[in-house]
Protein backbone atom coordinates (compact mmCIF):
# COMPACT_ATOMS: atom_id res chain seq x y z
CA UNK A 1 0.00 0.00 0.00
CA UNK A 2 1.25 3.56 -0.66
CA UNK A 3 1.35 5.45 2.19
CA UNK A 4 1.64 9.74 1.02
CA UNK A 5 1.08 12.96 2.11
CA UNK A 6 0.89 16.11 0.35
CA UNK A 7 3.51 19.07 0.79
CA UNK A 8 0.86 20.58 2.80
CA UNK A 9 0.03 18.68 5.16
CA UNK A 10 3.50 17.45 5.97
CA UNK A 11 4.05 21.27 7.15
CA UNK A 12 0.69 21.05 8.77
CA UNK A 13 1.58 17.87 10.96
CA UNK A 14 5.17 18.70 12.02
CA UNK A 15 3.72 22.22 13.10
CA UNK A 16 1.25 20.26 15.11
CA UNK A 17 3.82 17.64 15.87
CA UNK A 18 1.87 14.74 14.58
CA UNK A 19 4.10 11.96 13.48
CA UNK A 20 4.51 9.18 10.79
CA UNK A 21 3.48 6.95 13.38
CA UNK A 22 0.59 8.74 14.20
CA UNK A 23 -0.52 8.44 10.69
CA UNK A 24 0.09 5.02 10.15
CA UNK A 25 -2.32 4.37 13.19
CA UNK A 26 -5.09 6.95 11.75
CA UNK A 27 -4.47 4.57 8.17
CA UNK A 28 -5.17 1.76 10.25
CA UNK A 29 -8.40 2.85 11.70
CA UNK A 30 -9.81 3.65 8.11
CA UNK A 31 -9.42 0.25 7.09
CA UNK A 32 -10.75 -0.68 10.24
CA UNK A 33 -13.85 1.69 10.12
CA UNK A 34 -12.77 3.45 13.54
CA UNK A 35 -14.01 7.02 14.17
CA UNK A 36 -14.15 7.70 10.18
CA UNK A 37 -16.60 8.89 8.06
CA UNK A 38 -16.82 8.80 3.99
CA UNK A 39 -17.96 11.39 2.53
CA UNK A 40 -17.62 9.87 -1.11
CA UNK A 41 -15.24 9.95 -3.93
CA UNK A 42 -12.97 7.59 -1.42
CA UNK A 43 -12.13 10.87 0.67
CA UNK A 44 -12.91 10.18 4.54
CA UNK A 45 -12.56 12.56 7.80
CA UNK A 46 -11.01 10.49 10.46
CA UNK A 47 -10.03 11.47 14.22
CA UNK A 48 -6.28 11.53 14.51
CA UNK A 49 -4.85 11.85 18.23
CA UNK A 50 -3.41 14.31 19.36
CA UNK A 51 0.49 13.51 21.33
CA UNK A 52 -1.24 12.54 24.94
CA UNK A 53 -4.45 13.34 24.84
CA UNK A 54 -7.20 11.38 23.50
CA UNK A 55 -9.64 11.37 20.72
CA UNK A 56 -12.02 13.76 22.32
CA UNK A 57 -9.45 16.34 21.83
CA UNK A 58 -7.96 15.25 18.60
CA UNK A 59 -7.51 16.54 15.60
CA UNK A 60 -9.23 16.01 11.84
CA UNK A 61 -7.60 14.62 9.15
CA UNK A 62 -8.54 14.13 5.48
CA UNK A 63 -7.63 11.04 3.65
CA UNK A 64 -7.68 9.68 0.02
CA UNK A 65 -8.31 6.23 0.42
CA UNK A 66 -8.47 2.99 -1.59
CA UNK A 67 -8.17 -0.37 0.87
CA UNK A 68 -5.02 -1.68 0.55
CA UNK A 69 -3.70 0.25 -2.43
CA UNK A 70 -3.55 3.98 -1.41
CA UNK A 71 -3.42 6.75 1.37
CA UNK A 72 -3.08 10.31 1.20
CA UNK A 73 -3.02 12.40 3.27
CA UNK A 74 -4.40 16.50 2.20
CA UNK A 75 -5.81 18.22 4.98
CA UNK A 76 -6.39 18.99 8.46
CA UNK A 77 -7.31 21.10 11.23
CA UNK A 78 -7.79 21.44 15.16
CA UNK A 79 -11.07 20.51 16.47
CA UNK A 80 -11.13 23.41 18.79
CA UNK A 81 -10.22 25.82 15.09
CA UNK A 82 -13.27 24.87 12.94
CA UNK A 83 -16.08 22.26 13.38
CA UNK A 84 -15.98 20.54 9.27
CA UNK A 85 -15.03 21.69 6.01
CA UNK A 86 -17.59 23.93 3.51
CA UNK A 87 -19.28 23.03 0.70
CA UNK A 88 -16.66 24.35 -1.71
CA UNK A 89 -13.85 22.60 0.46
CA UNK A 90 -15.47 19.53 0.44
CA UNK A 91 -16.28 19.94 -3.68
CA UNK A 92 -12.64 20.71 -3.98
CA UNK A 93 -11.05 17.67 -2.06
CA UNK A 94 -13.59 14.97 -3.54
CA UNK A 95 -12.33 16.89 -6.51
CA UNK A 96 -8.96 16.56 -5.73
CA UNK A 97 -9.11 12.81 -4.07
CA UNK A 98 -10.69 11.53 -8.06
CA UNK A 99 -7.59 13.29 -9.54
CA UNK A 100 -5.24 11.44 -7.38
CA UNK A 101 -7.15 7.84 -7.92
CA UNK A 102 -6.59 8.41 -11.32
CA UNK A 103 -3.31 8.69 -11.02
CA UNK A 104 -0.23 5.88 -11.87
CA UNK A 105 2.66 4.84 -10.20
CA UNK A 106 4.78 7.17 -12.44
CA UNK A 107 2.99 10.38 -11.31
CA UNK A 108 3.28 9.37 -7.55
CA UNK A 109 6.76 9.09 -8.07
CA UNK A 110 7.11 12.59 -10.65
CA UNK A 111 5.40 13.72 -7.59
CA UNK A 112 7.39 12.80 -5.37
CA UNK A 113 10.29 14.26 -6.58
CA UNK A 114 9.04 17.32 -7.25
CA UNK A 115 8.31 17.70 -3.08
CA UNK A 116 4.50 17.48 -4.00
CA UNK A 117 4.04 14.34 -2.25
CA UNK A 118 6.10 12.73 0.61
CA UNK A 119 6.02 8.96 1.38
CA UNK A 120 5.35 8.21 5.05
CA UNK A 121 7.49 6.54 7.08
CA UNK A 122 6.99 2.89 8.55
CA UNK A 123 9.14 1.31 11.18
CA UNK A 124 11.12 4.24 12.80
Amino acid sequence: MLKLKTKWFDKWSKKNFITDEKLLDTIKNISNNLGVVNLGSSLYKVRTQKIGKGKSSSFRTFVVYREADIAIFIYGFSKNEKDNLDKDELIYFKSLAKEYLTMDSRNYQKLMELGKIIGIKEGL
